[in-house]
């Protein structure tokens, strides 16, 4: 009996460090692979792709809501060769839609790090890569200095994600109109001077 306890102490240490490998590393992968196969599918790098309607033969991975419209946008915030001095950033906008809306933020290990509802109003968001001084978001009062016109800067962990708006829109008619509201969201790379708020 004594001589399986070494054997067996091996064994459950390579269980333990395989299991901690996978919960660290598998994330990424998935992300990149995911990334990759957006990119594929013509899913635009700093715009909003418009999507088509989710129907059970559209389903590739993940089973979306056939009641809700979805745009995604991949986001790469490294500095361009020859950039300068400005630092990378995205202005995104979330038109207004009166009914549910959000804006969600996923960074390259698949962690939903930041999500805005907007039920009813517009959103204008600024992103950044790094960590704020009070989270991952910073909300603004429409007086605050540094402002520049948006309701938020968000901060992301990675410099690389992907944005998804997400829409309540249960019926063909609803659909089309999100599609027509959808034609008001951008997602535009820039660089500018860096601000922490």
């Amino acid at each position: 009996m004594k001589r399986w306890i070494g054997p067996l102490a091996v064994l459950m240490a390579c269980a333990v460090a395989g299991h901690a490998l996978t919960l660290y590393f598998a994330p990424s992968f998935i992300m990149a692979r995911a990334m990759d196969a957006l990119a594929a599918r013509g899913v635009a790098l700093h715009a909003f792709t418009t999507p088509e309607r989710v129907t059970p033969q559209s389903q590739q991975v993940v089973r979306s809501s056939p009641d809700l419209y979805y745009a995604l946008c991949r986001y790469d915030l490294t500095t361009p060769e020859g950039g300068g001095s400005g630092a990378p950033r995205l202005e995104v906008t979330m038109a207004r839609w009166d009914d549910y809306q959000s804006l969600s933020f996923f960074d390259a290990s698949t962690n939903n790090f930041a999500t805005i509802r907007g039920t009813g109003k517009s959103v204008s968001v600024g992103l950044q890569p790094g960590v704020g001084e009070n989270g991952p978001v910073t909300a603004f009062r429409t007086g605050d200095p540094g402002r520049f016109g948006r309701d938020f800067v968000v901060y992301s962990p990675t410099t690389k994600g992907v944005i998804l708006i997400r829409r309540l829109a249960p019926s063909a008619e609803a659909f089309a109109k999100a599609l027509e509201v959808g034609k008001l969201d951008d997602c535009r790379f820039e660089l500018a001077p860096m601000v922490v708020y």
